[in-house]
Protein backbone atom coordinates (compact mmCIF):
# COMPACT_ATOMS: atom_id res chain seq x y z
CA UNK A 1 0.00 0.00 0.00
CA UNK A 2 1.37 3.37 -1.00
CA UNK A 3 1.67 6.06 1.69
CA UNK A 4 -0.31 9.18 0.96
CA UNK A 5 1.60 12.45 0.91
CA UNK A 6 -0.06 15.82 1.35
CA UNK A 7 1.00 19.29 0.35
CA UNK A 8 -0.35 22.56 1.64
CA UNK A 9 -0.33 25.05 -1.20
CA UNK A 10 -1.66 28.60 -1.26
CA UNK A 11 -4.93 28.64 -3.20
CA UNK A 12 -3.90 31.31 -5.70
CA UNK A 13 -0.90 29.20 -6.76
CA UNK A 14 -3.15 26.37 -8.00
CA UNK A 15 -5.02 26.11 -11.28
CA UNK A 16 -8.57 27.47 -11.02
CA UNK A 17 -10.05 24.02 -11.63
CA UNK A 18 -9.08 22.91 -8.12
CA UNK A 19 -10.86 25.89 -6.59
CA UNK A 20 -13.94 25.01 -8.60
CA UNK A 21 -13.87 21.40 -7.37
CA UNK A 22 -13.81 22.72 -3.79
CA UNK A 23 -16.68 25.06 -4.69
CA UNK A 24 -18.71 22.17 -6.16
CA UNK A 25 -18.17 20.11 -2.99
CA UNK A 26 -19.28 23.07 -0.87
CA UNK A 27 -22.42 23.49 -2.99
CA UNK A 28 -23.29 19.84 -2.42
CA UNK A 29 -22.56 19.94 1.32
CA UNK A 30 -24.62 23.09 1.86
CA UNK A 31 -27.57 21.75 -0.13
CA UNK A 32 -27.40 24.58 -2.65
CA UNK A 33 -26.92 21.91 -5.30
CA UNK A 34 -29.06 18.79 -5.23
CA UNK A 35 -26.72 16.64 -7.32
CA UNK A 36 -23.15 16.49 -8.58
CA UNK A 37 -24.38 17.44 -12.05
CA UNK A 38 -25.99 20.58 -10.68
CA UNK A 39 -22.93 21.41 -8.55
CA UNK A 40 -20.47 21.15 -11.46
CA UNK A 41 -22.75 23.24 -13.66
CA UNK A 42 -22.92 25.93 -10.97
CA UNK A 43 -19.13 25.79 -10.41
CA UNK A 44 -18.37 25.86 -14.12
CA UNK A 45 -16.45 22.59 -14.50
CA UNK A 46 -17.04 19.29 -16.24
CA UNK A 47 -18.27 16.22 -14.40
CA UNK A 48 -15.14 14.29 -15.41
CA UNK A 49 -12.89 16.92 -13.81
CA UNK A 50 -15.05 16.92 -10.70
CA UNK A 51 -14.99 13.14 -10.32
CA UNK A 52 -11.23 13.04 -10.97
CA UNK A 53 -10.42 15.48 -8.14
CA UNK A 54 -13.40 15.48 -5.75
CA UNK A 55 -11.73 13.26 -3.14
CA UNK A 56 -8.25 14.75 -3.57
CA UNK A 57 -8.84 18.49 -3.28
CA UNK A 58 -10.30 20.05 -0.17
CA UNK A 59 -9.88 23.24 1.83
CA UNK A 60 -7.40 23.25 4.68
CA UNK A 61 -8.60 24.57 8.00
CA UNK A 62 -5.91 25.19 10.56
CA UNK A 63 -6.61 23.27 13.72
CA UNK A 64 -5.73 26.25 15.85
CA UNK A 65 -7.81 28.66 13.79
CA UNK A 66 -10.82 28.04 15.96
CA UNK A 67 -11.55 26.52 19.29
CA UNK A 68 -14.46 25.78 21.52
CA UNK A 69 -14.80 27.45 24.86
CA UNK A 70 -17.30 26.29 27.45
CA UNK A 71 -18.20 28.87 30.06
CA UNK A 72 -20.03 27.93 33.24
CA UNK A 73 -21.64 30.80 35.07
CA UNK A 74 -23.87 31.63 37.95
CA UNK A 75 -26.24 34.43 36.97
CA UNK A 76 -28.69 36.54 38.90
CA UNK A 77 -32.30 35.62 38.13
CA UNK A 78 -33.33 38.92 36.55
CA UNK A 79 -34.88 39.71 33.17
CA UNK A 80 -32.32 40.38 30.46
CA UNK A 81 -29.26 38.94 32.22
CA UNK A 82 -28.94 35.91 29.93
CA UNK A 83 -29.69 38.04 26.87
CA UNK A 84 -26.95 40.46 27.89
CA UNK A 85 -24.52 37.60 28.34
CA UNK A 86 -25.31 36.20 24.90
CA UNK A 87 -24.84 39.69 23.45
CA UNK A 88 -21.24 39.64 24.72
CA UNK A 89 -20.64 36.42 22.75
CA UNK A 90 -22.15 38.09 19.67
CA UNK A 91 -19.97 41.19 20.08
CA UNK A 92 -16.91 38.97 20.44
CA UNK A 93 -17.65 37.24 17.12
CA UNK A 94 -18.18 33.86 18.79
CA UNK A 95 -20.63 31.29 17.42
CA UNK A 96 -22.80 29.88 20.20
CA UNK A 97 -23.14 26.10 20.00
CA UNK A 98 -25.14 25.30 23.15
CA UNK A 99 -26.83 27.08 26.03
CA UNK A 100 -27.99 25.15 29.10
CA UNK A 101 -29.70 26.85 32.01
CA UNK A 102 -30.95 25.32 35.23
CA UNK A 103 -34.09 26.54 36.97
CA UNK A 104 -33.10 29.42 39.27
CA UNK A 105 -32.81 28.67 42.99
CA UNK A 106 -32.65 31.49 45.55
CA UNK A 107 -32.39 34.11 42.82
CA UNK A 108 -29.46 32.51 40.99
CA UNK A 109 -29.22 30.23 37.98
CA UNK A 110 -26.44 27.98 36.73
CA UNK A 111 -25.80 28.49 33.01
CA UNK A 112 -23.38 26.70 30.69
CA UNK A 113 -22.57 28.18 27.26
CA UNK A 114 -20.35 26.55 24.64
CA UNK A 115 -19.15 28.66 21.73
CA UNK A 116 -16.71 28.41 18.86
CA UNK A 117 -14.17 31.19 18.73
CA UNK A 118 -12.19 31.81 15.55
CA UNK A 119 -9.12 33.90 14.79
CA UNK A 120 -11.47 36.71 13.77
CA UNK A 121 -13.15 36.63 17.18
CA UNK A 122 -11.79 38.13 20.36
CA UNK A 123 -9.13 36.09 22.11
CA UNK A 124 -10.57 33.80 24.79
CA UNK A 125 -9.12 35.82 27.66
CA UNK A 126 -10.72 39.02 26.35
CA UNK A 127 -14.06 37.22 25.94
CA UNK A 128 -13.89 35.88 29.49
CA UNK A 129 -13.08 39.31 30.89
CA UNK A 130 -16.02 40.86 29.02
CA UNK A 131 -18.29 38.10 30.37
CA UNK A 132 -17.08 38.79 33.92
CA UNK A 133 -18.08 42.43 33.44
CA UNK A 134 -21.56 41.58 32.10
CA UNK A 135 -24.44 42.64 34.32
CA UNK A 136 -25.78 39.90 36.56
CA UNK A 137 -22.75 37.58 36.43
CA UNK A 138 -22.00 36.29 39.93
CA UNK A 139 -19.34 33.69 39.12
CA UNK A 140 -17.64 32.40 35.98
CA UNK A 141 -15.44 29.41 35.11
CA UNK A 142 -14.20 28.40 31.67
CA UNK A 143 -12.99 25.24 30.00
CA UNK A 144 -11.05 25.52 26.75
CA UNK A 145 -11.54 22.54 24.43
Amino acid sequence: MKNEAYLVVEEKALPEVYQKVVQANALLESGQAASASEAVRMAGISRSVYYKYRDAVFPYTRKDSSGIVTVQLILLDRPGVLAGLLTVFYQAGANILTVNQNIPVKGRAFVSVSARITQEAWPADRLLEALRQAEGVVKIDSIMD
